[in-house]
């Protein structure tokens, strides 16, 4: 199966290492585009990838790619991807899938409507702990939730910002700290939890960084049960920490973070569910050049296995878009200073 990676910058990298491991079976790194031809070039000559395209059109003509790798940044992933669905291609698409509600609507419509297969990139949902979390809170096992944190303190410098264009802009970036490095944590804690969101109050700042967006946020949403959620996040946390979430219960409390289990501690010790075993390090909160790949080993040969099978892949589009609905709600409560019904 023939893989194309749109978009050569940073996290283009994670991909081509994930396809590198997956080649054996029978993922192929086929071909690399980005406007900037000499990105693209170091980018193939580094990979070994012999096919180069310097536009987005010619990418999607070639009948040989079978799927695209959208890497490229966050506000042109609905072009991406539309021009990729219409040409037949299978998508893996990084987060956030994109940065508003209109523009994920589109994608999915036309998804659905050509049949191909589309995976979106929310790898921490990977993770063993927070898969058993979800479990645990399914069954019960913690009882009424009535408390949940998502801590999601990162540092970039401004450093970081200046090496792109589209870096902490409204128009390609969508966001900062919430919708670009936060998304993946606003994702976790909700898709977790599984509850309906009633309201949202939130504060949005740029305190430190030269930008246009947010660099320091928070938020309390309340669910439609009642219980409370707290959201926290930055990139102005020196020198970066490992994302950090909270469920308390009233039978139980679990909080967890990248390395691992914090707290597992349950009412009933002589009964308390077993602690889940191996993790996957995702990394990221101190530079976004540490991000580990397996998460996206495991979400590419899931997308390939999903195309084979002609089932749904792990995380389809309709499946990615909460998050950004959050975020977008949260700018939208700091703008108004208003409480969101959602």
């Amino acid at each position: 199966m023939n893989f194309a990676i749109v978009g050569c910058g940073v996290i283009a990298e994670t991909h081509g290492k994930a396809l590198k491991m997956l080649e054996a079976e029978g993922c192929k790194l086929y071909a690399v585009c980005d406007i900037v031809q000499e990105k693209a070039e170091k980018f193939a000559e580094k990979y070994g990838v012999g096919v180069i395209y310097y536009d987005d059109e010619s990418v999607m003509q070639d009948s040989n790619i079978d799927v695209i790798c959208v890497c490229v940044p966050s506000g042109t992933h609905g072009l991406i991807c539309k021009m990729a669905a219409q040409a037949g291609k299978h998508i893996i698409c990084e987060k956030p899938m994109e940065i508003n509600e209109q523009k994920m609507a589109e994608i999915t419509n036309v998804v659905e409507k050509s049949g191909i297969k589309m995976q979106c990139v929310f790898q921490r949902r990977l993770m063993p702990t927070a898969q058993a979390v979800k479990q645990l809170i399914c069954e019960n096992k913690l009882g009424k939730i009535c408390l949940a944190e998502a801590q999601l303190k990162y540092y970039r410098d401004q450093a970081y910002y200046d090496s792109a264009g589209w870096r902490g802009t409204w128009k390609q970036d969508g966001g900062g700290a919430l919708m670009n490095q936060g998304v993946h944590g606003v994702d976790l804690i909700f898709w977790m939890l599984d509850k309906e969101i009633d309201t949202l109050y939130g504060k949005a700042e740029t305190l430190a960084r030269k930008i246009e967006v947010e660099d320091t946020a928070t938020a309390l949403i309340q669910m439609k049960d009642r219980s409370l959620c707290v959201i926290q996040s930055a990139t102005t946390a020196y020198p970066g920490f490992s994302t950090t979430f909270s469920v308390y219960g009233e039978k139980g409390t679990v909080i967890f973070n990248d390395s691992g289990i914090l707290e597992w501690t349950f009412i009933d010790k002589e009964n308390q569910p077993p602690r889940p075993e191996g993790n996957i390090e995702i990394g990221g909160s101190k530079s976004n050049i540490d991000i580990t790949i397996d998460g996206h080993i495991i979400l590419l040969r899931d997308l390939k296995e999903a195309i084979i099978q002609n089932r749904a892949p792990m995380i389809p589009p309709q499946d990615a878009q909460l998050a950004v609905k959050v975020i977008c709600s949260i700018y939208q409560s700091s703008k108004t200073g208003k409480v969101i019904q959602f």
